[in-house]
């Protein structure tokens, strides 16, 4: 399926820029800007394109009886976003106990436009130990750009500055809170 993946993803005039870090064995690959509903099918072009196994978090809406095993196949897992599961621990104790695993998360957290990130993406790397991978969807140039590696050391607005600085650089619509820090340079401290 990946070489099919693979294939559709060009022939559809996508391709990658910059250097994916493909030798990491654990990493939370963070996907910004998320506007479309075609991102999860770029994103599953993208990750046969670079050839790494990176799974999803996904709603649990998505994983209804009929296509659940679709999901699931592509390496999803459904999230229950409605009740406080401490997600942040599970998703953390599930890459402890794993020697290679790589999860693909949007921290928007929706299509729509947002004033603030989710930052739970954040403290999963911080207790899990692993770095975050800045991934772009660049829909003017039909570009999966990959930006840098951050390593969180527990200084939200320090570790995640790069990731802000990164995204202005994505030919794509943005989202409120990506226009607040282009006027302030700060980033939103919860």
């Amino acid at each position: 399926m990946r070489y099919l993946f693979k294939f559709l993803f060009r022939l559809f005039g996508w391709g990658v820029s910059g250097p994916a870090p493909t030798h990491l064995k654990k990493a939370i690959w963070v996907v910004c800007p998320h506007w479309y509903a075609t991102d999860f099918f770029i994103g599953i072009g993208s990750r046969s394109e670079i050839g790494v196994n990176i799974g999803f978090l996904g709603k649990n809406s998505l994983f209804k009886w009929y296509s659940a095993w679709f999901f699931k196949a592509l390496g999803g897992y459904p999230v229950d976003r409605s009740k406080a599961n401490n997600l942040v621990q599970v998703v953390a104790n599930t890459f402890k106990a794993n020697d290679s695993i790589h999860v693909a998360l949007t921290p928007e957290g929706t299509r729509k436009d947002v004033s603030e990130l989710k930052t739970g993406f954040y403290y999963m790397a911080l207790q899990a130990g692993v770095p975050l991978v800045l991934v772009g969807f660049d829909y003017q140039r039909k570009l999966v750009v990959f930006g840098g590696v951050v390593e969180p050391t527990g200084d939200y607005a320090k570790d995640i500055k790069p990731m802000y600085d990164f995204l202005l650089t994505i030919q794509s619509p943005q989202k409120e809170y990506l226009k607040r820090y282009q006027k302030t340079g700060e980033v939103p401290v919860k």
